[in-house]
């Protein structure tokens, strides 16, 4: 017979084992997301190719680059090179989700993922790759030193970490709300942000246009709700164990309700993820390992000393990110604005907050190709919205980088945007991996002679007529966004 074993020490090693298996899971997402689309995006075709931008940067900044820089692909940036960062990482996300060696794993993806997101510059600049990078920073320290596969690891937990991994959650959570009401943007203080948000957001779904269709009455308390789970709920964080329960709750749900109507790759899963930290093992009492495992008192070596000059660090530039987030003007110690322009490149601490001045409008760039300057055929992109019939679809927890990068070109002008200019130039040498980004290209696999891109204004259809609209979209030309071009 098993008989449970009861200690009055809280135990957090289930708790790790969940959490780190997720977080494993979103590597494995992120890694085979971006697989599919680095040749397009800085594959020696690609739009940003990295071939070009690491010998420009040592040519300027000398051996300084490595550290303003740090990437695995100052040892090589060939294409093959790009695909076997992005394969090691799957194999190292498959290992620490079958528990090998997990602070060696984990330090293996967070190097690899840096060096993509150095390279990726824009289309790696997303505040969900900073999240998972800081986050798996803490995982390092957080994971077991055990080079076995376990279900469950018997070493201690470091409760220093621990507490460190939730107060990441608390400034994801409470900048996201802070930031909006910083802003002084009227239509989040009017509480009025969700009358446009599902339409305006990057990649609307299916759902976002039965959710725009809502009362309005709804789409007030909803945002009510959201700046309480935001503003209030993180406190519960740092609170006795049933109210940090009730917050993870809630903070949950909000992340269920948002990945169920927008699409925002991995991001949804990551912050799950965090959320389990809120847990302890008696939480998860129904896992029947958990029973025969002796509990322990104390701290692990990683738990103890040697992490507290670095808690120091972390503790003092989270301050910064806060204080940035109320945009606040204070005069930091000499120390701690050194060692933030040190750290900055390695993205441990980092800034968040989404949608802090809400868009109103929805702009829209689409492409066109001519073979003769007078007959304009459209590219079609696979997730961004395009022909009014198409229904706007679920691309999560797949992150298409290209087509989230349109919706910010839209808000400016294509000669503030290099990237734009390089796709264009691309389409018009017919690209491969390019053509490979889009979902269907209006003359095959040969280039046009000229490429244009008009700006639309879109709104979602009228949703009175019936349940599921013949056009979803409802869209009028603004006029040109480029001129048309060609290679010449």
């Amino acid at each position: 017979m098993i008989i449970p074993v009861v200690s009055d020490t809280p135990q957090y090693r289930v708790v790790r084992a969940v959490f780190l298996r997720l977080l494993g899971i979103v590597y494995g997402v992120a890694f085979l997301s971006l697989l599919v689309q680095i040749d397009g995006l800085i594959g020696s075709e690609g739009i940003l190719p990295v071939a070009q931008f690491f010998p420009a940067v040592e040519a300027r900044l000398g051996f300084g680059a490595w550290m303003r820089f740090p990437s695995l692909l100052w040892f090589g940036h060939s294409d093959f090179f790009l695909h076997l960062l992005c394969g090691l990482g799957v194999v190292m996300a498959v290992l620490l989700v079958v528990g090998f060696a997990p602070r060696v794993v984990l330090a293996g993806l967070w190097i690899t993922y840096l060096s993509l997101v150095v390279a990726g510059r824009d289309f790696l600049s997303f505040q969900w790759d900073m999240l998972l990078l800081e986050c798996g920073f803490l995982a390092i320290l957080f994971a077991p030193a055990q080079l076995q596969c376990q279900l469950i690891w018997r070493q201690g937990c470091s409760n220093v970490v621990l507490w460190m991994l939730r107060l990441l959650l608390f400034r994801l959570m409470f900048s996201s709300g802070v930031v909006k009401l910083c802003s002084g943007d009227s239509v989040w203080i009017s509480l009025r942000a969700l009358d446009y948000h599902y339409l305006t957001q990057p990649l609307p779904t299916w759902t976002s246009w039965y959710a725009h269709h809502l009362p309005s009455w709804v789409h007030t308390l909803s945002v009510g709700g959201m700046f309480a789970i935001e503003l209030v709920v993180p406190f519960a964080i740092f609170g006795p164990r049933k109210l940090r329960l009730l917050g993870m709750i809630l903070l949950v749900a909000l992340q269920v309700l948002i990945g169920a109507t927008g699409n925002y790759g991995f991001f949804n899963l990551l912050t799950v993820a965090l959320c389990i930290t809120l847990l302890d093992d008696e939480h998860l009492a129904f896992i029947k390992e958990l029973r025969t495992i002796p509990p322990v008192s104390g701290f692990s070596w990683v738990g103890g000393m040697r992490l507290w000059p670095l808690t120091a660090v972390i503790l003092a530039l989270s301050l910064v990110q806060i204080a940035h987030a109320f945009r606040l003007r204070v005069e930091w110690p000499a120390a701690v604005v050194r060692v933030h322009e040190l750290l900055m490149p390695f993205r441990i601490v980092n800034g968040y907050g989404l949608f802090a001045v809400m868009t109103t409008e929805r702009r829209e760039i689409v492409i066109e190709g001519s073979r003769d300057g007078r007959t304009w055929e459209p590219y079609e992109f696979s997730w961004k919205p395009g022909a009014p019939a198409t229904a706007p679809r679920f691309a999560q927890p797949h992150m298409p980088r290209l087509d989230w990068q349109m919706w910010f070109a839209a808000l400016r002008s294509y000669e503030t945007t290099p990237w734009f200019k390089s796709f264009i130039g691309r389409l018009l040498q017919g690209s491969p991996a390019v053509r490979g980004l889009l979902a269907a290209t209006p003359f095959g696999s040969a280039p046009p002679a000229q490429i244009r891109a008009l700006m639309y204004r879109y709104e979602f259809s009228d949703g009175s007529d019936s349940l599921v609209p013949e056009n979803w979209w409802e869209r009028k030309l603004i006029g040109l966004y480029s001129p048309p071009m060609s290679l010449r």
